[in-house]
Parts: C-alpha cells; structure tokens; sequence
C-alpha cells in the first residue's frame, strides 16, 4: 500500500508540475487569457480536452455497472457521441468560432434577449451544482475509497469514507480550475489523457489474462463462450427501460442528448472556443470523435468481464462478500474489478490516472460555471464596469463557493435507485432539451422572438416533471420522453414566430475573433469516423458477438 500511495503521489505531483510549466508565462489576468486559454489552443489539445472532460470515473463506474446489469447496450453513451462531435466540427463551430463567443448564453444573448441569456445560465450552473459536480466527485470518491481502503483505516461506515474523500478531491480539484485558468485545465487533461487511456485499456488486457491463464486469447475465447450471447448485444428491444439502450432512442432521443452535450454543454465546449482558429477547432472535434469509438473496448466490456468473474463464486476471481456487495450496488463492478485483476505495482499509476480524469471532469465543469457566473452573471447585473482582473478575482471566490456546495451534495447521489450514471443523464433532462432548442433555432431561423425560449423552457420543465410522476410514464424510457419534448419545444417556437415574429431579423456578426478558415480534410475524416461507429455497432449486435 505504500508503494501505491508513493507512485500515486509522484505521478498526480509530475502532472501538476508540467502544467504550471507550460503556463507559467501565461497572463491570467485577462477574460481571454483566464477562461479560454487565450484563444491558443491546437487540435491536439482540444481533442485530449474534449476527451478528458468528458470521460471521468462516472464514466468507468457508471458504465461498467450498466453493461454488468445489462448487457453492452451502454456503448450507445460512448460510440454515437461520435456524430455529434462531427456535427460540432461541421455545423456548430463555424457559427461559434464566427461570433467569438466565450459562454453559449452569450449567444442566447445576442440572438434573444439578456433575460434569455440569465436563465439558461442560471439553469447551467444549478446542472452542474445539484448534479455534475456532485456526480463526479461521489464516483471518483467511491473508486478511491476502495482502492485505499479509506473507511477500513478510518474505522468509519463506507459512505463516511466516501465523504471524506470527496472533500479531498474537492478541494484539490477546485485548486487547478480556481488558480489555472483554462489552460491548466487544457494541459493537464492531454498529459491525463494519454495516461488514462493506457491505464484504461490495461483493466480489460489484464482481466483476459487472468481468464486466460495468462493466455490473452484464451481470455477472450472464455468470456465468449462461457458468457451468455445476449450480454454481447448492444442493440436492445424498442421496450427496453432504463438502464437498457432501446434502440429506437439511438436515432432520437440519443440525438437529442448527444447535441446538447457536445455542442451546446458549456463545460465540453468552452475548449474549442479556446482554439487559435477554426481549422484547429474542427481538428481538435473529430480527433475527439475517433477517441469516442474506442471507449466500449475500455469500458463497457469491464462490465462483462466482472459479470463472468462473477458468476461462479467458486472459481475465486471475486470473492463471496465482494459479489454480494455487487447485488446491492452495480457500481462496484469497476473498483472491484480494478482491485482484482491490476498487479499491485500498477495500482498507484493508475489510481494517479483515475484521480487525473476527476479532476479533469471537476475543474472543467468548475471552470465552466465560474466563465458562466462571471462573465454572463455578475458582471451585467451587479458590476457592468468591472475590470477583467477584478472578474478574475470574483470568479475564484465564486468557484469555492460552488466547489463547497458540490462537495456537500455529494453523498447524496448514492440515494440514486438506477444507478449513478442514469441518474446523472436523467437529471441532464429537465434542462438540456430547451437549451438546445434555443441554440438550435436561433442559430437556423432569423424571425423567432425572445418570448419563444422562455415558453418553451417552462412548458419543458412542467412537461418532464409530469412525465415523471405519471405511472404509466415512468415505464417508458425517459430518452423516448425526451425526443417527443425537443420537438415539441421547436415546433412551438416557431410556431411562435410564425405568428409573433421579431421585429427585425437577426443578423449574425463576424466578431474578427479568429481565422475561419475550415479544414480541408474535415468532411473525408468525419466519413471514416462514421464508417468505424458502423463497425463497432456490427462487432456487438447479433451479426457480430451476439450472434
């Protein structure tokens, strides 16, 4: 344990270290400079940002614990998000990059109204506040507590030990967002990006090994053929509920998802809006998208491999008290299956690896809300003349407030009755389908008023309330629930500029910001990004494993 604690310390210090190093020059004393890196950043980097933000232990956790209860319908989360992230590239980042923009709200803005613009950002920050932020350190907490054995060497309950760890990462995480700006934040997601991804892949190499006897082919061939078919299937049936993937939903509701996440989501975009011109931007994109189609081969089949190390307790890959722990909780598959079939030198590595995509998630999202709060918030309502050095200084006061309050919420999620990673996209609903129809309609229709994204957004929130409390609704996966209600939201709001059209029509301004010269290998590359998304749906699905 104290060769792990040791090589844990060390690798968390090397990565702090080089990203002070890269940005010891920079001046965070200005908007630019402080939220988005300076307008500096390259494809590379953006592509390990988009990645490293996006992928955190909720991920690991939660979608290890779905394929381990379900099957490997999950993937759905990691491999589709591929087409979003191409639509960003192509549709989105143009109109984005062209207006300069530092928030997606100050787009609202400019298009709507400043009401408009106040509470979509209001309804982001109370997203990340009452669920992201608490999510993600409950899930990096978890995973650590067992690692560490927090609550054995504190003699305390696990959720004590839970708690206790969250405020640890808390504050460590609040320390690179609050005090680094975006491009601490940037950097140290690449340097944790390449880690993660070898500490990733080594879970899986070494489960097969051990199902093998040492023998990695051996592995595979014992967990197809001693693990029923129907766990190789990611396309489930149309009736499926949470936490299954129907598959109808990939062509609607997961849509819908996926385009508010990667292209309207603040904490994700905020790096591309960073990017020293489009070319860069549209790179750092796709780049992301083939990064997104290697996730089931990481993490959703850790949720086989622990359901076949499972399954005969007699065999000795899990113990006894550890499956029953599983049949209380399914997101103990993955810590469980890291303490099993990790050698115990690698442990400290990759707890430093695990710690790295947390605090990546955490201070992204932190660094978000503080841009959000500061810049959309604060300054128009309550100081209009402020200085950039003084929103600098009002948005680190702000994130440890914020950072206080998610470390409070945290223990919490471990109320959530399906799971933390579908409570967190569950949650995401009540706000994410009208933020995107805004977006949406604002960017492709000239006449719709102001008035338009507020009837929507209330007609939203009462609407998948009720969907909620409704019997016979609850049965009904709430993906299908929200691709009725995103086109719903967009058929009232044109419908209300229809027959209550803006006065003028709205003109997008190029704000000079950056160079908007495209890519000229994005469409080609995106194609062959789309083609492997194809393969890796026929490799899982009847035709493939499952047959």
């Amino acid at each position: 344990m104290l060769f792990t604690a040791v090589t844990f310390i060390g690798f968390t210090a090397l990565v702090a270290v080089v990203a002070w190093w890269m940005t010891r020059g920079d001046d965070l004393s200005t908007q630019d400079g402080y939220f988005l890196a300076g307008r500096k950043l390259t494809g590379p980097v953006i592509a390990g940002s988009l990645m490293l933000t996006n992928l955190s232990t909720e991920q690991l956790i939660g979608q290890t614990g779905q394929s381990f209860a379900t099957n490997m319908g999950p993937i759905a989360w990691e491999v589709t998000s591929c087409v979003a992230l191409i639509m960003l590239a192509l549709i989105f980042l143009p109109k984005y990059l062209k207006m300069g923009l530092t928030t997606v709200p100050e787009f609202l803005e400019n298009r709507y109204d400043t009401t408009t613009k106040r509470i979509i950002s209001f309804m982001f920050l109370l997203g990340y506040l009452l669920t992201y932020l608490p999510t993600v350190l409950y899930s990096g907490a978890l995973v650590f507590n067992q690692i560490f054995e927090i609550d054995q060497r504190l003699g305390v309950s696990q959720l004590q030990g839970v708690v206790v760890t969250a405020v640890a990462i808390g504050i460590v995480g609040a320390c690179y967002a609050i005090f680094g700006g975006l491009k601490a934040v940037a950097v140290s997601d690449t340097i944790n990006g390449v880690g993660l991804i070898i500490g990733g892949f080594m879970i899986p190499i070494f489960g097969l090994l051990i199902l093998g006897n040492d023998n990695i082919i051996h592995g595979i061939n014992d967990l197809i053929t001693t693990v029923p078919a129907f766990k190789f299937n990611a396309v489930n049936p149309a009736d499926a509920v949470a936490p299954m993937i129907p598959w109808p939903v990939l062509f609607t509701g997961m849509v819908v998802n996926n385009l508010f996440y990667w292209c309207t989501n603040q904490s994700i975009i905020q790096r591309t809006f960073g990017a020293k011109n489009l070319k860069e931007a549209q790179k750092g994109a796709i780049f992301a998208s083939f990064l997104k189609l290697v996730g089931p081969f990481f993490i959703t089949i850790c949720g086989i491999i622990a359901f076949r190390m499972s399954m005969d307790p007699n065999e000795g890959f899990f113990t006894a008290a550890q499956i029953e722990n599983l049949t209380r909780t399914t997101d103990l598959a993955y810590p469980t299956l890291v303490l099993t079939v990790l050698p115990k030198p690698l442990l400290g590595f990759f707890a430093a690896v695990l710690f790295g995509a947390i605090l990546s998630s955490f201070n992204s999202a932190l660094n978000s809300s503080v841009t959000l709060y500061t810049l959309d918030i604060h300054r128009p309502m309550f100081n209009p003349g402020a200085t950039d050095a003084h929103l600098v200084r009002v948005g680190k006061r702000f994130g440890v407030i914020l950072a206080a309050v998610s470390i409070i919420v945290a223990p919490f999620v471990s109320l959530a009755p399906s799971g933390l990673y579908d409570f967190l996209q569950s949650c995401f609903g009540f706000f994410n389908v009208p933020i995107l129809a805004a977006v949406i309609v604002g960017l492709f229709n000239k006449h719709v008023p102001a008035v338009a994204p507020k009837v929507s957004l209330v007609m939203h929130v009462v609407l998948y309330s009720v969907s909620k409390l409704i019997p016979g609704l609850q049965n009904i996966h709430y993906l299908y629930v929200l691709a009725v209600l995103f086109a719903l939201n967009v058929i009232v709001m044109l419908l209300i500029g229809k027959f209550n059209p803006r006065p003028e029509a709205y003109v997008m301004r190029d704000a000079g910001a950056v160079d908007l010269t495209p890519w000229k290998y994005a469409k080609p590359v995106a194609c062959v990004s789309i083609c492997l998304m194809l393969c890796v749906y026929f490799l899982f699905s009847p035709l493939g494993l499952a047959g």
